[in-house]
């Protein structure tokens, strides 16, 4: 179902201030030249690749050096980085917090909260799950209970709008956990609601109302458009550019939805998911050239389409049965150079890394023993981060794998800095490697000394232990 503007009426949006047609000079806080922010869910190309370069060849023993490191509250979603400054989005009792530090030292700039009462259904942490997407001088976060707000920076807000009261969303297996994408003068929302008096997620008989995806105005939060009867799931929207035109990319909760970005015009929608009631899709896909790949952990495993305007082909999928080339939790696979790098399997026991081959998903190897992981590519080399806090550093090769150095980040007494659960992906910005365990993140520099310029501070501070 698509609804046009004109048929909407906007409720339950609290205005907080006015947007406007151009956005102001956001001034740049940042001392480090060179290198590239991470505004969003998986850096700026939206695949967990950086630019970056002049990064270290190997890591000492001890791992890279420590810059400063902050005391965390409940959640799973990683920071983004912006004009020198980060932004973290987390809960400190029945407060969600979004708070805005100096990148390069964890000095605290400011904060926005607002109240949250969300109990997890399984008894994982109540904090949310999706990262501060950053636009201009606004940052955009998506609660864990279905708070959607857009903020200004130094605080202010700009608009909110409850999508559960809105749009009826059935609260989903672990609450909301797909982060909101930026495409043009739109903000993109997987919310995926239902029309009322739906029954539970455990009854298996959900079903949705026309407003799988909606598309707000990213400045006043008026929604554009509203597409497709999909739930939500664990995976986020992406855009990205296929022969001339616009794609927008969904992997819902029962499927691949493609569809036009700018108009909400759907050309496809492919079933992938699960037959047993508690799974879900939470892997982004990947695009290379006009073939997505999609992958899951809980059954049909792997699929890659080719895809054109109004339709799409299957190249190969994995057969039923337990040989699957690749099983995806929450990370999302990498591509480089025809191949596939990413963890696979369901649960710490059985997860391997592995390397698959794009065009035919033949196994290339695989290396059990890692517990789930989430990767980064950089400089030519994969940067592995492990659930249980390890970061291990590859250099990507078809034919075995290549690892440079292994290490476990540890503070000046030599206690581990990350404790599972490791689940959020890495990021890279300016030559600093953000990485957060369950309760600490933790910044680490990654230039080698001939590439650094200006220099961070010279000893670890620690920005946030005693925040409460």
């Amino acid at each position: 179902m698509h609804r046009p503007t004109a048929l909407l009426l906007v409720l339950l949006i609290a205005p907080c201030g006015a947007g406007s047609a151009a956005d102001p000079v956001v001034e740049d806080l940042g001392t480090r030249r060179g290198g590239s922010d991470w505004p969003v869910f998986l850096g700026p190309r939206g695949d967990n690749s950086s630019p970056e370069t002049g990064l270290l060849d190997t890591w000492p023993e001890s791992g890279p050096p420590v810059v400063w490191t902050r005391g965390l509250g409940t959640g799973y979603g990683g920071p983004s980085v912006s004009k020198g400054r980060l932004f973290l989005f987390e809960r400190r009792g029945d407060r969600a917090r979004l708070t805005c530090l100096r990148s390069e030292t964890g000095d605290e700039l400011w904060r926005y909260e607002y109240r949250t009462d969300y109990e997890d259904y399984y008894g994982y942490n109540n904090g949310p799950r999706t990262t501060p997407v950053v636009d201009g001088d606004r940052v955009y976060i998506f609660g864990v209970e279905g708070e959607l707000h857009c903020v200004r920076f130094g605080g202010e807000a700009v608009w909110r709008v409850d999508t559960t009261a809105k749009y009826n969303v059935v609260q989903n297996f672990f609450g909301v956990g797909s982060t909101p994408i930026v495409e043009g003068d739109l903000l993109i929302v997987l919310v995926g609601g239902s029309p009322p008096g739906s029954p539970t997620i455990h009854s298996g008989a959900v079903r949705g109302n026309g407003t799988g995806i909606v598309a707000f105005d990213k400045r006043s939060g008026k929604v554009v458009y509203e597409i497709t009867d999909e739930l939500a799931s664990y995976a986020s929207p992406m855009v990205t550019t296929i022969g001339g035109r616009r794609w927008g990319f969904v992997f819902a909760r029962s499927g691949l939805v493609g569809f036009e970005p700018a108009s909400g015009k759907v050309d496809f929608h492919f079933p992938w998911r699960a037959r047993i009631l508690e799974s879900v899709n939470a892997s982004n896909p990947v695009v290379v050239d006009d073939l997505v790949f999609i992958s899951e952990c809980y059954g049909p495993g792997s699929a890659l389409l080719r895809v054109a305007p109004g339709r799409h082909e299957v190249v190969w999928k994995d057969p039923p049965g337990r040989r699957k080339a690749m099983q995806t939790h929450w990370n999302t696979a990498i591509h480089i150079d025809g191949h596939l790098y990413g963890s696979s399997g369901r649960n710490r026991s059985d997860a391997e890394l592995r390397c698959v081959a794009l065009r035919t998903g033949k196994v290339r190897w695989s290396r059990p023993g890692l517990t789930r992981s989430t990767l980064l590519h950089a400089d030519g080399k994969l940067i592995v981060l492990t659930e249980a806090g390890e970061l291990l550093l590859v250099r990507p090769t078809p034919d075995e794998l290549d690892l440079i150095s292994r290490v476990v980040p540890r503070d000046q007494r030599g206690v581990p800095l990350l404790r599972y659960p490791a689940w959020a992906p890495p990021v890279l910005s300016h030559g600093l490697l953000y990485v957060r365990g369950d309760d600490r993140l933790v910044c680490l520099e990654l230039r080698s000394p001939a590439a650094a310029e200006p220099k961070s501070p010279a000893t670890p501070t620690d920005g946030g232990s005693t925040d409460k």
